[in-house]
């Protein structure tokens, strides 16, 4: 059974256009990768979680901010390792400055022993709609569209606070 994760497609307008908030994930993995990397805040549904409050809690532990307000659903995308995630889009507007992810921790160099810890998130960045298309995951770009249809429905902007 594929692993199931909820996330928040946070936007904003500017000018009249949607910009997008992207977040780049932690890790030596990821760490000299850029296009093709970027994606929406999320994470797996723990049981008996719903998923907006899943993709809320999420976006809290990798944002260091807590979103409130309307979450519009998205739907369902298949990400490319089979995972699939349940995707909401929320008006929030959010200093990408002020970020301040999780942790996680993996061994590092692999089978050397040592324990290292990592950001699950080490950036977030405001992109406009043909800008993000490059930037994230090929498997989410599907959002974007969807996107357009909800945004005109979410009317006043979320505000977020530290959770902390």
């Amino acid at each position: 059974m594929a692993q199931r994760s909820a996330g928040l497609l946070i936007f904003r307008r500017r000018g009249g256009a949607i910009e997008v908030l992207l977040v780049h994930p932690g890790g030596p993995y990821w760490r000299n990768k850029d296009a093709g990397t970027w994606q929406i805040s999320k994470g797996l549904i723990e049981p008996g979680e719903d998923a907006v409050s899943a993709a809320r809690r999420e976006a809290g532990e990798e944002l260091g901010v807590a979103i409130a307000g309307d979450a519009a659903p998205l739907g369902e995308i298949r990400q490319a390792g089979g995972k699939i995630v349940e995707a909401f889009a929320i008006e929030a507007d959010i200093d990408p400055a002020a970020v301040h992810s999780n942790s996680f921790e993996m061994e590092w160099p692999p089978r050397s022993g040592r324990m290292r810890s990592f950001p699950e998130v080490d950036a977030a960045r405001w992109f406009g709609i043909d800008e993000a298309r490059g930037m994230m995951l090929a498997s989410q770009r599907e959002l974007l569209d969807r996107l357009s249809d909800v945004a005109a429905t979410l009317s006043s902007p979320a505000r977020a606070r530290s959770p902390r």
